[in-house]
Formats: structure tokens, C-alpha cells, sequence
């Protein structure tokens, strides 16, 4: 009943705010102002507001989840009209926030003290206000610092579109047969997980510690200090981040910024953060990326908001990176077959009938750049593509391709001539030669060889065990698990071969 009635609110939304005016060309929608009858306060609407300001308004009014959807759509300019993209964009840090003094309140019983007494200063009006939470200014001692706070109430409100997400993603699970290709049910479960997590500021904290030090020392990216003593699930004290925020191209213009090498480190901050440290930055819209004033000409990125961070398991991980590789090399059969052998696709697939339906999407775009990419035609292409060979959608790729989406809008509002191909190939170069090398893989054996020694040491009593079970004559079934077992054992006796082996030849290396 929860669902259904958070569905008449999101309608009522929606029709308050005039949107179905500008659905006229979406004729399975034009049903929806049939029931404008059963809410009289909807009959005599004022459309004053630009489309734009409507559609904005709309995202706001519905909460968290729909801003985030809104910040999302924001970074692709270049796929929405001039008047939405220009709205959409105050998505990413000038939601309408909650007022000071109850942020003051809440930052007060955290950090149990006045914060008069914890504080030099604090400015009770935001600094920036997003879907999830606030942030206000102050100095601690004599350091700035910002005070990010959750909204009052957001875990309630965000359970309630989980559950309609649920709720949707059930019903098309049971009515639509294409549905065991999206996984809608597995998506949400994902995303929902995800949102749950940006709630935590403590693991906010935790995520910004660790990308700090896989960029320390860095010329690429900058990542403020956290006051952990200051920090608690709802309050969280950060160095204050003074730069030019990324989607600020006349002041980027006025600093001489060099706009052709910032682009090309934010390509390689990406692919070194997932390929590299597996660890990455997932919710990368312009309100959470800053330039520093520093070093005009060699210009290093500041980095904010870690709550939504990302990682592959290593399976993920290695054929994303194949297949990266093998598509700037131009190679589709070999991208057929890392398809196939992940599973991404059928086993049953042709790989020659498969090769060529990539090379048809992917040749007509390679080696442009991004401004001669018309990224809409690439996804129905993409799409129609997925269909043809039953493509099933991967879950836990769904956050990585959401930054993908991000990136790629944020490097063509930035540097339209960025080569994207130029850019990202060394990197796939490099990694193969430091992942897929002899010396990768006995490194691998030598760091795993504690544990494998560990499992054999076991072997003689896994040994007196079959002799045991040998004498009492059990059952087909146990004695073929048995045999199971003594194959294994062979296995682990070669296993511990190679190990000993891979190590000696580790040390001759070194």
C-alpha cells in the first residue's frame, strides 16, 4: 500500500509541476492526464516556470533519489536541451537546503558540545547544498575546514524509494520476459547498497583516507585531510578544498589552466583508480570536482564528496581491462571472446557473427574525437547490439558504468578534441605488461605460496581420513567424492611443485 501511495505522490508531483505538458510526444504517456479529475488542485495550474525550472523543481520535490538521478543527467549536456542542462546542473551542489540553525543542532548533539567550543567560527548558511546532505563552513583552530551534515530524516526517505524501486523491479521481473537480461531486482539491490552507504559519514571518512593515500605524492589529484576526532555517522569535519570547480570554464580560461592536459589526467586518474587501485571515485559530477590554482600549466585535480566509491572483483577487474586493451588495438574477435568467457554473453554465441556486429559500432567512431562522437547513436547502436545476442546486464558493472557516463560528459564539456584513443592507450599498454607478464604471474605465486603451503600441510590428514572411509565401505556416492578428494590431492602435490619452483626462480629474478 506504501508504494501505491508513494506513486500518487510522485504524480501529483509530476502534474503539479506541469511536466505532462511537455510529454505530448510520448504517446503511452499522454494517458496519465486522465486522472488529473481525481485531484482538483490540479485543474488550475500556473506554468509560469521555464521547462527547465519545472523539471528541476520536479527532481527536488520527490527527494535524494530523483536528485541523484537529476545530478546524473546534468554531466550529459550534450544528450539534453540547453534550457534542462542549464537547471539540471544546481542539482549538483545548490539543492534547496535545510535550515542552518537545525544543521547547527544536529552538528551540536554529534559532537556533544556547543560548537562555539569546538569551533572558531561557523557560518550558518551552506556552502553547498546536495541531495544527501549539506556542507557549512568554519575553522578549526586556524585551520578551514567544511562541516558536511546529513538531512534530518534521509534514511526515511530514501527506504521509501528503495522500496518502490523494489516494488517496480518485482512487477517487471514477473510481467516481462526481457527482464532476466536487465536484472532489475539485482540492480536495485545494488544501488541500494551503494545509497545506504553515502549515509555512514564515518566510511565516508575511512573512503577518503584511503584515496589520499593511493595519490600521495601524487601530481594528479589532491585529497583534503579529515579530522577524524570531529567525525561521527551524521557529521563530518574536512579540510576546506579552495579551487576553480571544474565546470567553471571562464574562470579555468582566466587562470591559463591547461584545459588539453586537465583533460588528459582526468582520463588517467579514472583508469588508474579502477585498473590500477581498484578503487574509484563513483560519483564524479562537476559540484564534487575542483582545479587547483597551482601549477597553471601541470594542473592537479581536487576531489571531494567519497561516499559513493566504487571496486571491481578481480574476475570483473582483469576482463574490463582485456577488453579495453583489445578495443584500442582494434581487435573485436578478441572482444567477442572475453564477452563470452566472462559470461557477459551466451556460450552458445558465434564470435565471428559477434566480432562483426562490434566492429560495425565500434570503427565508425575510433580514433575521433570526443566532439564527432554522437554518444546517443552510440548507445542505441550498443543497445541493439545487447539485444541481438542476449546480453544480460551485469549488476555490479552498473556503478562503473554510471562514472563511465560521467566521465566521458564531463571530458567533452572540458576538452571536445580530447583523443580519447591517445590518451587511454599507453595506459592499457603498460598494464598489460604489469599485469599479464611472466613476472606478474610468479610475483602472484609467490604471495599466494603461504597459503598453498599452509592447505597441503593438511594432506596427511586428509590422507588418514580416505584410508578411514576406504575401510567402511560406504556408499557410491561417498566414494566418489572420494576419488574427488584424491584428485585434488594430486593437484595440490603439483600445486606445491610450482610454488617451490615459481619462488626459486622469483628470487634468480630479483
Amino acid at each position: 500500500m506504501s508504494q501505491i501511495l508513494r506513486l500518487i505522490k510522485i504524480y501529483i508531483v509530476i502534474m503539479r509541476n506541469s511536466l505532462d505538458k511537455d510529454l505530448v510526444n510520448f504517446k503511452y504517456l499522454k494517458f496519465i492526464k486522465i486522472f488529473k479529475i481525481f485531484f482538483p488542485n490540479l485543474w488550475f495550474r500556473s506554468s509560469s516556470l521555464s521547462r527547465g525550472e519545472r523539471i528541476k523543481n520536479t527532481f527536488e520535490e520527490l527527494g535524494p533519489i530523483f536528485v541523484k538521478l537529476g545530478q546524473t543527467i546534468s554531466t550529459r549536456k550534450d544528450l539534453l536541451p540547453e534550457d534542462i542542462a542549464e537547471e539540471l546542473v544546481k542539482l549538483q551542489d545548490k539543492v534547496t537546503p535545510f535550515p542552518g540553525h537545525e544543521a547547527k543542532k544536529i552538528i551540536e548533539l554529534a559532537l556533544n558540545d556547543k560548537i562555539e567550543n569546538i569551533f572558531k567560527d561557523f557560518d550558518i548558511e551552506p556552502l553547498a547544498s546536495a541531495s544527501v546532505a549539506q556542507v557549512h563552513a568554519a575553522k578549526l583552530e586556524d585551520n578551514d575546514v567544511i562541516i558536511k551534515v546529513l538531512r534530518p530524516n534521509i534514511e526515511n526517505l530514501i527506504r521509501k524509494d528503495i522500496n518502490l524501486m523494489y516494488f517496480i523491479a518485482k512487477t517487471i521481473d514477473r510481467f516481462w520476459e526481457e527482464s532476466k537480461k536487465l536484472k532489475p531486482i539485482e540492480i536495485v539491490g545494488e544501488y541500494e547498497k551503494v545509497i545506504f552507504g553515502e549515509l555512514d559519514l564515518v566510511k565516508e571518512a575511512s573512503n577518503a583516507n584511503l584515496l589520499k593515500k593511493n595519490f600521495t605524492e601524487s601530481s594528479y589529484l589532491y585529497v583534503p585531510d579529515i579530522y577524524f576526532d570531529y567525525t561521527r555517522k551524521n557529521v563530518l569535519v574536512m579540510e576546506r578544498v579552495f579551487g576553480i570547480q571544474i565546470s567553471n570554464m571562464e574562470e579555468l580560461k582566466k587562470n591559463n589552466i591547461n584545459i588539453k592536459r586537465l583533460a588528459e589526467k582526468g582520463v588517467e586518474i579514472f583508469f588508474t583508480q579502477v585498473f590500477q587501485h581498484n578503487f574509484f571515485h563513483a560519483d564524479m559530477h562537476p559540484g564534487n570536482i575542483f582545479v587547483s590554482y597551482e601549477n597553471a600549466d601541470d594542473p592537479k585535480y581536487c576531489a571531494v564528496d567519497f561516499g559513493i566509491m566504487g571496486s571491481l572483483t578481480e574476475s570483473d577487474q582483469k576482463y574490463l581491462a582485456l577488453n579495453f586493451q583489445a578495443f584500442f588495438q582494434r581487435d573485436y574477435k578478441k572482444v567477442a571472446e572475453l564477452h563470452v568467457d566472462s559470461g557477459w554473453v551466451g556460450e552458445n554465441t558465434r564470435i565471428d557473427e559477434f566480432e562483426n556486429s562490434i566492429r560495425s559500432v565500434c570503427e565508425p567512431i575510433f580514433e575521433k574525437p570526443l566532439k564527432d562522437i554522437s554518444f546517443g547513436n552510440l548507445l542505441l547502436q550498443l543497445f541493439s547490439v545487447a539485444r541481438q545476442y542476449d546480453m544480460t546486464v551485469q549488476p555490479q558493472l552498473v556503478l562503473l558504468q554510471k562514472t563511465l557516463l560521467n566521465i566521458e560528459g564531463l571530458g567533452r564539456d572540458l576538452y571536445p578534441d580530447l583523443d580519447l584513443w591517445v590518451t587511454a592507450k599507453p595506459f592499457f599498454e603498460k598494464w598489460a605488461k604489469d599485469n599479464m607478464g611472466l613476472t606478474s604471474f610468479i610475483k602472484k605465486i609467490s604471495r599466494n605460496g603461504p597459503k598453498f603451503i599452509d592447505e597441503i600441510s593438511d594432506l596427511p590428514e586428509t590422507l588418514s581420513l580416505i584410508k578411514k572411509k576406504l575401510k567402511d565401505d560406504r556408499s557410491k556416492k561417498e566414494i566418489t567424492e572420494l576419488k574427488s578428494n584424491i584428485k585434488n590431492t594430486q593437484q595440490k602435490n603439483m600445486v606445491l611443485f610450482i610454488v617451490i619452483l615459481s619462488m626459486i626462480l622469483f628470487e634468480l629474478i630479483q
